[in-house]
């Protein structure tokens, strides 16, 4: 009886064709398996968050806002709710500059917005400090001014894409004392035209990302590269 068997050749182009779809197929599995590991841990960040802040909210005997906390104060309370591994004090860790005419640069020089571009980090430092998980906590506290947020890595400080709206998401702490979402109603950040948008030239895009993240079941899956 005769026994047929694939040639070399045939072979060949059976394991080319195989490459082929997986190059194809990969990058797409790659990013979907990315997205999921990152909406899992805004989640748990969102949590952490919120634990913190509540536990806070009950020990202080009061409604937390703004105008309870000079610039500069929020954070040495706030960390003590958790187990911290580094306090760079307001900004030492992620900190503006001076540029060649002698003014103050805020622009990131670790982090980007939404799509790629240049990011402003003036709402990042007026308190900073890494916690057990790897999490890295950044605070606007202004004292009486119009801003009071928080801002967490969620996967760590050295580990990419070190975006707003895909691993750097931002809360803020209402006047009425509500820890919301950045990008939800009441917060400064509602117009994702410009704060959450693929093709904005607005140095904070990305920072009202955070309330489409938790909210739309297809945002990770829709990512800019």
């Amino acid at each position: 009886m005769n026994k047929r068997a694939f040639t070399l050749a045939e072979i060949l182009i059976t394991l080319g064709i195989i490459g082929v779809v997986a190059a194809m197929t990969l990058p797409s599995l790659i990013k979907q398996t990315q997205g999921k590991e990152l909406e899992a841990q805004l989640k748990k960040a969102y949590s952490v968050i919120q634990t913190a802040y509540n536990q806070m909210t009950y020990d202080e005997r009061q409604i937390l806002n703004k105008t309870d906390y000079p610039a500069n104060t929020f954070r040495t309370k706030f960390m003590k709710y958790f187990k911290t591994i580094k306090d760079c004090g307001n900004s030492s860790c992620e900190n503006s500059s001076i540029n060649d005419e002698g003014d103050i640069d805020y622009s990131s020089k670790h982090y980007k917005t939404y799509n790629n571009k240049t990011m402003n980090i003036a709402a990042l430092d007026d308190g900073q400090f890494f916690i057990s998980d790897g999490m890295f906590i950044m605070i606007e506290n202004t004292g009486g001014g119009p801003y009071f947020y928080i801002t967490v890595d969620v996967n760590g400080y050295n580990k990419k894409p070190n975006r707003w709206g895909h691993d750097l998401f931002t809360f803020q702490i209402t006047d009425n004392g509500k820890l919301l979402p950045m990008g939800a109603p009441g917060t400064s950040f509602t117009n994702f035209e410009y704060f959450c948008s693929t093709t904005s030239t607005q140095n904070e895009n990305g920072i009202a990302c955070t309330y489409k993240a938790l909210t739309d079941k297809n945002y990770f899956k829709n990512l800019p590269k």
